[in-house]
């Protein structure tokens, strides 16, 4: 059975496959029906969501399924149920697990004992459906991945900088990473990324200073500094990242004509300038609509590769 745990659970040539299917559902949205039927797509969440849940919603129903939307803290499993009688339960009545959660072990264990995809709608060491609307939307404004140079600034320790990372490296990009010496990201994710890289022709730079990060960078990414969790240290946090500000000087120093990506929600006059975000580099909205095409062709994707075993 075929999960998207993290984004290199895709090779480079089934990620392109997934883009290249993303842009034709973008251009023609109900050219499939992958979940007629309809056939229900559960899609949990320990944590609270804005686009994440808009946009599974709207493409499991845009794919004729029916999306069953849970908040685990009023299930069984949010009461104490485990991991994998409630993977078990679900696998006989849904066509796929979509879940928000914390620790990837979570997630793992779900896959581990479900029969169907499941797919990572966000946990503390990945983002990847996010990362795959971020690589769909640099290529519609630069018409290309290989060869692009991506500056993800911040706290390189988080979800976002380690699918950055992956799925940057399976594109053939140059990925930079600009954080703070204690915020570097995990060891074992960029030696997978740079084993990706060495394949495809990119790289990996880990990187202290901002501006070395984004110096001609044809993409510039940040996030926020204070993640779901991490509200108690948000003075001590601010204070550390504020040199990694995307402001429009930090800007200046990319390529002309690069563009700006935040997964938001953003906080502007923190991680990120008002004029930047709303200014015209940025892609920040084509990006968070891009969620809904790309996990419109995850979901197909991996429904047919589950009817394929």
């Amino acid at each position: 059975m075929r999960h998207f745990l993290a984004d290199d659970d895709l090779s480079s040539a089934e990620q392109l496959a997934i883009l290249d299917l993303a842009d034709a559902l973008k251009t023609t949205p109900y050219r499939l029906d992958s979940f007629a039927g309809p056939r229900t797509v559960a899609v949990l969440f320990d944590k609270p969501s804005t686009r994440t849940r808009i946009s599974f919603e709207t493409a499991i129903a845009e794919l004729g399924g029916h999306p069953m939307i849970m908040d685990t803290a009023i299930s069984q499993l949010g009461r104490g149920e485990s991991i994998g009688d409630t993977a078990r339960v679900l696998s006989r009545h849904v066509a796929a697990i979509v879940w928000r959660t914390s620790g990837q072990e979570r997630l793992q264990d779900m896959a581990d004992n479900a029969q169907v995809p499941v797919i990572n709608g966000l946990t503390d060491q990945y983002h990847p459906c996010q990362a795959l609307a971020d690589l769909q939307t640099i290529r519609e404004q630069k018409h290309q991945l290989a060869g692009l140079t991506l500056a993800y600034v911040g706290d390189g320790a988080n979800n976002m900088a380690h699918s950055y990372l992956l799925a940057g490296s399976l594109a053939g990009m140059h990925v930079r990473i600009g954080a703070p010496a204690a915020f570097q990201p995990d060891p074992e994710i960029v030696n997978r990324a740079q084993h990706l890289a060495s394949s495809s022709g990119g790289s990996v730079q880990l990187l202290h200073e901002a501006k070395e990060a984004v110096l001609d960078a044809d993409v510039v990414a940040t996030d926020t500094w204070i993640s779901m969790g991490q509200e108690h240290s948000r003075r001590d946090r601010e204070a550390i990242f504020m040199p990694y500000a995307v402001t429009t000087a930090l800007l200046d120093l990319a390529d002309r004509e690069a563009i700006v990506l935040h997964c938001l929600p953003a906080y502007r006059g923190k991680e990120i300038d008002a004029a930047v975000i709303d200014g015209p580099q940025s892609a920040v909205w084509e990006e968070a609509e891009n969620r809904r095409h790309v996990q419109k062709a995850l979901l197909s994707f991996l429904d047919e590769q589950a009817e394929v075993a």
